[in-house]
């Protein structure tokens, strides 16, 4: 139990998740653990990881996760949190998202397909007729609806409301009963959906599932929930060296919130760290460094950490320039220095790299340079800095 709900925000019931999991010690029948997933997008996140983390300590306990796709609820959109209706994307857009989504999370989770079972939604919600989403649709009135915070604030706001959004926790709620699951995992923005499975599941004579929410990733910002439209994230494909110095730019007081909601370490090291944070026998420079060890190794293996945790010293610590900076070959002949970031892939746009330049993260041969009009003429060696860590050394054709 302490494992379970290790980093939980509720347990809801807790008494039945104990409930559950000592009938499932005594008869040896596994629980089932759901986690639904509307992949409205591909690139996951730290903030991702959390309630996949949570799965993961289930499938360590010897129990199945049951990995749900909403390829049909994906094509509909989650009103959760939003002002307006969201973009709805067509099936080919959701497959296509869902199939690097599971790429990413098996990172996390045990693919053994004794332990997993991906399910899509599609299933049983393509195949139901009027009647049955009628029938569905009778079972939750219109005030229950509204006491969502976000329909709610739309509705005293006079923002629309679309009749196809309400259908969207029925149709989460629905998946429960489906599935059979015995417990679910969400984000706290998901709490009203999720025990939505709980009401359905009780309507149809099945035991109810128990709800664990999980807290929402703070960024590293240490303000705002995690996300790449905040900027703020760290990425599961990002290079081990971004990873690494990322997480070594968090806030001190999210140190040990880190370590509890996205990584490995045991309870008992758990302690060890928050207890060292707290008596300050434990440095948070020192911490950081663990966490970005920690981090790197879960998704690219121990030397790679090791060779992060080298690199940061080195540009970082001491100040120096790395030896191993990727070279480019470039023309001969002034070239807009804008232009040049983009094409070397130090920027992802002509946007981004003035904006690296205006907030002064671009220095070549150690010079700052903070004008984005700025002509450079390239020449063999001639190092090029983007922000923190990003290095390219030219060299002519």
């Amino acid at each position: 139990m302490e494992v379970l709900t290790r980093g939980a925000a509720e347990v809801i019931p807790v008494e039945d998740l104990e409930a559950k999991v000592r009938k499932s010690i005594k008869t040896g029948k596994q629980l089932t653990v759901k986690l639904g997933i509307d992949p409205t997008g591909s690139d996951l996140t730290l903030g991702h990881t959390v309630v996949l983390q949570k799965l993961r300590q289930f499938q360590n306990m010897g129990h199945k996760v049951q990995l749900l796709i909403g390829d049909f609820t994906g094509m509909i959109g989650d009103p959760t949190d939003r002002t307006e209706a969201r973009k709805q994307l067509t099936r080919e857009e959701v497959l296509a998202n869902a199939a690097t989504f599971k790429e990413q999370a098996f990172k996390v989770l045990d693919a053994d397909p004794a332990k997993i079972e991906v399910m899509y939604n599609s299933d049983w919600l393509s195949a139901m007729n009027f009647a049955d989403v009628l029938e569905l649709a009778s079972k939750m009135t219109v005030a229950r609806m509204l006491e969502r915070d976000d329909f709610k604030k739309r509705y005293e706001g006079n923002l629309p409301i679309s009749l196809h959004e309400f259908m969207y926790p029925l149709m989460q709620g629905y998946d429960s009963v489906a599935m059979k699951c015995d417990v679910e995992i969400g984000g706290t923005d998901q709490k009203f959906n999720v025990l939505m499975g709980r009401t359905l599941q009780k309507e149809d004579g099945q035991e109810p599932q128990v709800v664990i929410t999980m807290p929402l990733l703070v960024g590293l910002d240490g303000v705002k929930k995690m996300g790449k439209s905040a900027g703020n994230y760290i990425g599961v494909t990002e290079e081990p060296n971004d990873q690494y110095g990322k997480t070594m730019s968090i806030p001190d007081h999210l140190i040990a919130t880190y370590f509890e909601l996205v990584t490995d370490v045991t309870v008992e090291e758990l302690g060890e760290i928050k207890k060292g944070l707290e008596a300050q026998t434990l440095h948070p420079r020192d911490a950081k460094m663990l966490l970005g060890r920690t981090i790197v190794t879960k998704y690219h293996g121990e030397a790679a950490a090791l060779e992060a945790e080298n690199y940061f010293k080195t540009v970082f610590q001491n100040r120096e320039i790395p030896e191993d900076i990727p070279e480019y070959e470039v023309e001969p002949g002034e070239k807009w220095v804008v232009a040049l970031l983009t094409e070397l892939k130090l920027a992802p746009s002509n946007g981004e790299a003035r904006r690296l330049i205006q907030q002064g993260g671009l220095k070549i041969n150690s010079e700052k340079v903070e004008d984005p009009q700025f002509q450079l003429v390239p020449a063999d060696g001639m190092i090029i800095q983007a922000g923190k860590r990003k290095f390219a050394k030219l060299k002519l054709k």
